[in-house]
């Protein structure tokens, strides 16, 4: 009889011992009473009556989650392959157990079918120059989509945008040519400035014909500075002129 006394103690005390669990500060505990859900309880010391109660352990803290490389085609029909990363948190841990199997593997699942789905509207350049408004647009309809399992994505940043070789080079083609384009244009329009430059200054010079003499002067002072051997110079009749007409009155 102590035996079984003894023995039935043990069992008690066991079955006390076993239904204590401590919850760390960023755990949640979804408490299941012959099956059905009573409770979210901690962080701390808590008890949860064995055989008849159920503890599920939840992690609050935020998941940093690597979206393997997707096969995207975007709207102009280039394949590349994007992958990103997300950033997400459970916020109701009774939806995170009650709504969906396997919270992780869900967000996980339904974060590489919206990166191909939201990077398929758009155009590669649009990929490549506008990721903040893509990272927006992912995290936003991810948040929406996750809501109903208890979970906050918080953050949603593309990673890599990977082409290849032939894509990349007919980029690189595409911008050169710009390159070429744009340096043709300033080019042109330099000349174009310095025509209406050289315009202005020969209607200038046109109302004073000392003054071009004058520059004609400064210039052949410019040029005999130089080391030259021999220098052949046009001479101007305007120059020319009031002298033969001296030496014609003489």
């Amino acid at each position: 009889m102590l035996g079984l006394s003894g023995a039935l103690i043990a069992v008690v005390i066991g079955l006390i011992v076993a239904g204590i669990k401590i919850l760390n500060e960023y755990e949640r505990g979804v408490v299941l009473t012959f099956g059905r859900y009573t409770a979210t309880r901690g962080p701390g010391l808590i008890y949860v009556f064995p055989v008849i109660q159920q503890m599920l352990r939840v992690d609050l803290r935020t998941v940093v989650m690597d979206v393997p490389p997707q096969d995207v085609i975007s709207r102009d029909n280039v394949s590349v392959k994007v992958n990103a990363v997300l950033y997400f948190r459970v916020v109701d841990p009774a939806k995170a157990v009650l709504q969906v199997a396997q919270y992780y593997e869900a967000t996980s699942q339904l974060a590489q079918t919206t990166l191909r789905s939201v990077l398929g509207r758009h155009e590669l350049d649009e990929m490549l120059t506008e990721r903040d408004a893509l990272n927006r647009d992912l995290q936003e309809i991810l948040d929406k989509a996750t809501d109903a399992w208890g979970v906050k994505v918080a953050n949603v940043e593309i990673k890599h945008v990977d082409l290849d070789e032939s894509m990349i080079r007919a980029i690189a083609r595409q911008a050169e040519a710009e390159r070429v384009r744009r340096a043709k244009i300033i080019h042109a329009e330099g000349e174009y400035q310095a025509a209406v430059k050289l315009r202005e200054a020969a209607s200038e010079l046109a109302k004073e014909p000392q003054a071009l003499q004058l520059r004609y002067l400064q210039t052949l002072i410019d040029v005999a500075g130089e080391k030259n051997s021999t220098i052949v110079f046009p001479l101007p009749l305007d120059l020319i002129t009031p002298w033969l007409s001296k030496r014609g009155r003489e």
